[in-house]
């Protein structure tokens, strides 16, 4: 909000941000997006501005909820999933101090993750997203519908881990990532503490449609009008479609629920 109130006042004044967030030091107080929420949609309003600078102080984590801890490392998954092999493999391995919130391993999450999504923003050309392509909203068109269905009860970390989890397994079901590595994705965030499920995701509108659904239309008015989302092809690759089959998406959502509801069983 006050990234947006500086880039609009007098066309624009310098702004230096102090991320007071996991995932915001991790992931959205580093990019050049400022917006808030309007007309029931999130991040209506908003431009593309670089801060001046960023000041990541991890001492401000100190005092934030164990569930906003666990929320943030959503976005760190999902640069590793997109991007980096080596990072996905270090946050499966260090799976269990991170969801006890052991602050030297969730410092390194913080950097490793705030490194990858810098250079993506500094090194791949597009940084205020003229294109269609966005990566590093990988599992963000669920998450955005799933947010605004929950009237943000479900914070935008957990809807995120959610989110990848469905494409994750719409890439499985298409062919395109291998059961043992959408085995693996899913487990880590369930290691991690996130969910990979829920009841919204049944919820039924008009003419008997998923109301998750309409997150895809949502999502393509968000990028400019052309559908692009990016997919898993492997762990730390992600590959652009601008086709999505919404008959796979629902199976892929009726195998979440059921994965769900056979670990709830097994507890």
């Amino acid at each position: 909000m006050s990234g947006f109130a500086a880039a609009t006042t007098h066309r624009g004044v310098r702004n230096i941000r102090l991320p007071t967030t996991l995932l915001s030091q991790a992931d959205g107080g580093l990019g050049v997006k400022t917006g808030v929420n309007g007309f029931g949609v999130k991040n209506f309003i908003g431009t593309f501005t670089a801060p001046f600078a960023v000041v990541n102080d991890f001492d401000l984590l100190a005092s934030l909820p164990s569930r906003h801890l666990t929320s943030g490392m959503a976005e760190a998954v999902k640069v590793a999933l997109i991007r980096d092999k080596d990072f996905f493999e270090w946050v499966e391995r260090n799976a269990i101090p991170l969801r006890e919130h052991k602050s030297t391993q969730l410092h390194e999450l913080i950097r490793k993750s705030a490194s990858i999504h810098l250079q993506h923003i500094a090194l791949c050309g597009d940084p205020f997203e003229s294109g269609c392509s966005r990566p590093l909203d990988f599992g963000h068109w669920a998450a955005h519908k799933l947010e605004s269905l929950t009237s943000y009860r479900v914070h935008h970390g957990e809807a995120v881990a959610i989110g990848m989890a469905i494409d994750s397994q719409y890439s499985a079901e298409i062919g395109l990532l291998s059961r043992h590595e959408l085995l693996r994705a899913l487990s880590l965030i369930e290691g991690l503490g996130l969910r990979t499920w829920h009841t919204a995701l049944e919820r039924v509108g008009v003419g008997g449609r998923l109301d998750i659904l309409q997150g895809l239309e949502e999502f393509q008015e968000h990028i400019g009008g052309k559908l692009t989302l990016t997919l898993l092809k492997g762990i730390g690759q992600g590959v652009e479609t601008d086709t999505v089959r919404t008959q796979i998406v629902i199976r892929a959502l009726g195998l979440l629920k059921k994965r769900h509801s056979s670990r709830c069983a097994s507890t």
